[in-house]
């Protein structure tokens, strides 16, 4: 008995108007299931091949069961043999598969295709353009075309070039954006600077002239001590005594809100400092506190701050690079702390910035991302290789990052932020600016339900 089931396909270029990603995998492209049980004879296979003459290949089954494919390619050369026709057309097809009984490429329907057209091309030159069979099922086979697979590798060979270098060109952009706006703040910064400086020299002249002018009012007062009720009364209307107490309280909190300012537009200057043309020698905390004290706002929601500061040296560095670093690890500490109070309230938000010095050899730098607990002891034979680290870890104690979210995580333009809240490149730009800038290492160490922590880690010698 004879079982079809015609594809939906009927020509090898028509997956070009299928949606297929760089995921994508062998079972969405265009298969064909067309069936023949293994005892018809061969006349059946040629009505098929002749009533559909784009497929590549038959199934063919033995009481049901999977046992094999016959090409439309092999199967013409079969009857183009002397006395082919006559040997298979009238005979049992279990004849021809004797003859034909190579090694088929059998793979999975959830294989990813550029790996299916890499063992595709690694066969024999006699089965290179065999087609392939797909398993779906446990029981259910069908026929992949290899030409088609191969145009779908060419597609997506080209699809990723294209993001490749539209991502390419959004970084570049996103970078110049950054650049422009670290000039503007550095700008801003420095206008603001010059009214600030007044407010603070005068809010000092003013304390000055207030304390001699009190002393004047007390001298007056002990050499008159007998104003006059008219004097009395306006005190008592000016309320002057309370003035008296007040005004140096006054002068105090705009001498400490000038202090406040100039702090910031310092935090300011130094977090827009982009000149990569050379390396400073920069006091990493100053950056840090700089970050933290321009993201003070976002942290009045009642998250606390715990800083564990070593002893560091000056490290050289791109400061400005570094300080875009800490902003977008702290500010996604705040996030992630901010989404877990409003989903399940968090009596004691935290975030951890850890600072110290490191010893590592090589290996253990280069291997460190992969151990759990980020402990090495080093033998006698490491410690000649070892080199001291920067480590700074930023922590947080909100509701952790699944698994498969942290394979992607230092992906270019994934976000799990919703549309206009996150642009999917912080991180991407981060792990850039440690790996490829400073020659370190960024390393996502999260547990969910528990927390998330970053680490990052500098080479402090050999720093160009």
């Amino acid at each position: 008995m004879v079982m079809t089931s015609e594809s939906l396909f009927s020509s090898p270029s028509v997956f070009l108007t299928q949606e297929i990603h760089l995921e994508s995998t062998l079972q969405d492209l265009p298969l064909y299931s067309f069936t023949v049980d293994i005892e018809q004879p061969g006349i059946a296979l040629t009505r098929i091949f002749e009533t559909h003459p784009f497929i590549p290949g038959i199934i063919l089954t033995d009481q049901g069961k999977f046992v094999g494919i016959i090409s439309h390619r092999r199967f013409l050369k079969m009857l183009s043999r002397p006395y082919g026709r006559e040997l298979f057309l009238n005979r049992s097809i279990r004849l021809l598969q004797r003859f034909v009984s190579d090694k088929l490429l059998l793979l999975s329907g959830n294989t990813p295709i550029l790996e299916a057209a890499n063992k595709a091309v690694q066969r024999d030159t006699e089965m290179l353009y065999e087609p392939i069979v797909v398993r779906l099922f446990p029981e259910e086979y069908q026929v992949l075309d290899t030409q088609q697979l191969l145009l779908a590798q060419s597609y997506l060979h080209q699809l990723a070039t294209q993001l490749l270098h539209e991502k390419t060109q959004a970084q570049l952009i996103q970078t110049e954006k950054l650049v422009l706006l670290g000039q503007m703040v550095a700008g801003l910064a420095h206008e603001l600077r010059n009214p600030l400086n007044c407010i603070s020299g005068n809010s000092k002249f003013i304390q000055e002239s207030y304390e001699t002018i009190s002393m004047v009012l007390a001298a007056y007062e002990q050499k008159f001590p007998d104003s006059g009720n008219d004097i009395k009364q306006l005190k008592e209307d000016l309320d002057l005594e309370f003035v008296q107490q007040d005004f140096p309280d006054l002068l105090k909190s705009i001498q400490v809100s000038s202090e406040r300012m100039n702090q910031l537009v310092s935090s300011l200057r130094s977090f827009s400092y982009m000149d990569d043309s050379r390396k400073q020698e920069t006091d990493i905390h100053d950056c840090l506190d700089s970050t933290l004290l321009i993201l003070k706002s976002r942290l009045k929601m009642g998250i606390e701050v715990v800083k564990y500061y070593d002893n560091l040296p000056l490290f050289p560095c791109y400061p400005g690079q570094l300080s875009q670093v800490f902003m977008n690890l702290i500010a996604n500490s705040i996030d992630a702390l901010e989404e877990q109070m409003k989903k399940d309230w968090n009596d004691s938000p935290k975030i951890c910035i850890k600072t110290q010095i490191k010893l590592l050899s090589d290996s253990d730098f280069n291997s460190y991302h992969h151990s759990s607990n980020h402990e090495f002891s080093l033998d006698e034979s490491c410690l000649n290789e070892a080199k001291d680290y920067l480590s700074i870890k930023i922590s947080d104690n909100g509701l952790g990052i699944p698994d498969e979210i942290q394979a992607k995580i230092f992906e270019n333009f994934f976000t799990t932020k919703p549309v206009g809240k996150g642009t999917g490149l912080g991180l991407a730009i981060s792990h850039q600016i440690i790996v490829e800038k400073h020659g370190g290492q960024l390393i996502l160490n999260s547990t969910l339900g528990e927390g998330t922590e970053f680490e990052i880690l500098l080479p402090i010698e050999d720093q160009d």
